[in-house]
């Protein structure tokens, strides 16, 4: 073995021990928030798959999962911390080439330690982000080595892990012009262009079939509305990038139109400047293309989370680059001081991800204004206090059917199925004929013994939702074929 292959491959074992150090507790961790969504999932659990379902190679990797260990949460981290770890070490292959050793260290060490990652590497849910970075950066290395059909073929297998990939040509180009000032591989980056537009109007597709996605169609906002949003949250992703503090799962964004008019005044400014000054300093254009990778998951498709910290996984990989790039002439004790305080702010990272309630109780304390934070809060917390949380959650927004709904659930946890009737009766007056609103009714009514008109709650759950999946329990019948509820 050469001293080069020896240094390498001690490279590779250092990039995948500090992941391993930075997220490994996520091993230890259950499952949060839309990860329960997984066990009632029609193509995760065998029972059909459906032309509008999103996301299939993902839920594919799900399924494999199920099919090994069930639903024990271990199994799903490792698979995410695995993913985690090859995106780092093929980061590196790639940027070698690309910005020379050292700024290639810097950035998959910084990729790989980074508690901005945090969220995708322990939210099992977000899979698709890790499963799609991975399969675009084998799209890069392909490109590179004008390999361009097989780039377009990891490119459409990363868009069937997460379609907010679709930008990905869009970056290539970017590098492309950057490199020679001409585009390369004209048919395959057209095909990829279509594979994008194609991944999109599917979605559009499948969040007007989901009615409860928060995205697209079912978002609660305007693509406009979104739009206006995105200057100031992507200022924030810069933020914690350079001050890797304010991380939630849940983040407020001002309602403010003087302020985010004025993020959007300070974005479009750095942009004009980098585009002024990239050819002199490479950071500055690798930044660019960070900016194009948001692009998917950050301009005006629309969505009810206006901003999320596991949508800068995919980006990291420029924006990475270009840190390493400028931190070429920083010396190596610092640099490494530099990761040790990245690694600790990751551990903090994962200790509030090792519960639902650390997890919920920082988003709800930084999102002092938002209710769904003390929803989910309440469902972490002994009954009394999910009370009390829920009256906090009724004061901020007095009209929400999903406040009514929670209280419910408190109510009939605590063995009070009058109460919660009239809590979930409160629900369906403010959002008539929801279905999960109609089976939490029944719900209540069984528990009370009126058996006939719990019955009839649950007929029109399912008539409103046919596959709903706990109104279909509550009668007894088998799960949906081809359902895409969630």
């Amino acid at each position: 073995m050469t001293a080069l292959a020896y240094d390498l491959g001690l490279r590779y074992l250092l990039l995948a021990a500090a992941s391993l150090l930075a997220f490994g507790a996520s091993l230890t961790h259950g499952f949060h928030f839309d990860d329960a969504a997984l066990w009632v999932d029609p193509a995760i659990t065998g029972h059909g798959w459906n032309w509008l379902q999103t996301r299939p190679l993902t839920w594919l990797t799900f399924r494999w999962n199920y099919l090994a260990a069930g639903s024990a949460p271990l199994g799903y981290h490792a698979v995410s911390l695995l993913l985690h770890v090859a995106v780092v070490v093929l980061l590196f292959l790639i940027l070698r080439e690309a910005i020379g050793a050292k700024a290639a260290w810097i950035a998959a060490l910084i990729v790989a330690v980074h508690p901005v990652q945090a969220e995708a590497v322990a939210y099992v849910f977000s899979r698709g982000s890790l499963l799609s970075a991975l399969l675009c950066l084998a799209a890069w290395w392909a490109w590179r080595r004008e390999r361009a059909w097989l780039a377009l073929a990891c490119f459409g297998l990363a868009l069937c892990a997460k379609e907010e990939c679709a930008a990905f040509p869009l970056f290539l180009m970017w590098l492309d012009w950057w490199r020679a000032r001409k585009l390369q591989h004209r048919a395959a980056l057209s095909a990829m262009l279509v594979l994008s537009l194609a991944a999109g109007l599917h979605v559009l597709a499948a969040t007007r079939a989901a009615a409860h996605s928060g995205a697209g169609f079912s978002a609660d906002v305007t693509p406009l509305g979104y739009a206006a949003a995105q200057g100031y949250s992507i200022l924030r992703y810069m933020a914690l990038l350079v001050v890797p503090y304010g991380f939630s799962i849940d983040p407020e964004l001002p309602s403010s139109k003087l302020l985010l008019g004025g993020a959007w005044l300070v974005l479009i400014g750095l942009v004009a400047a980098a585009l002024r000054v990239y050819r002199r300093w490479p950071a500055t254009g690798w930044w660019l293309g960070g900016l194009i990778l948001l692009l998917p998951s950050s301009s005006i498709f629309p969505a009810s989370d206006l901003a999320a910290d596991h949508r800068l996984y995919l980006p990291m990989i420029a924006f990475a680059a270009g840190i390493g790039v400028a931190l070429q002439p920083v010396r190596s004790w610092m640099l490494a001081a530099g990761a040790l305080v990245l690694i600790g702010v990751s551990w903090t990272r994962m200790a509030v991800w090792s519960s639902d309630r650390a997890l919920w109780s920082e988003a709800a304390a930084r999102a002092p204004g938002k209710v769904r934070p003390l929803l989910q809060l309440s469902r972490a917390v002994e009954p009394g206090d999910a009370l009390n949380l829920l009256e906090q959650a009724r004061s901020l927004a007095p009209r929400e059917p999903a406040v009514a709904t929670e209280e419910g659930r408190v109510y009939l946890q605590l063995g009070r199925p009058a109460e919660a009737l009239r809590a979930f009766g409160q629900a369906l007056a403010l959002d008539p004929g929801e279905p999960h609103a109609l089976n939490n009714r029944g719900v209540a009514l069984e528990a009370l013994g009126q058996h006939a008109a719990a019955r009839q709650d649950f007929e029109r759950a399912l008539r409103r939702a046919p596959c709903l999946s706990d109104a279909r329990r509550n009668l007894r019948l088998p799960p949906c074929a081809n359902s895409i509820e969630r």
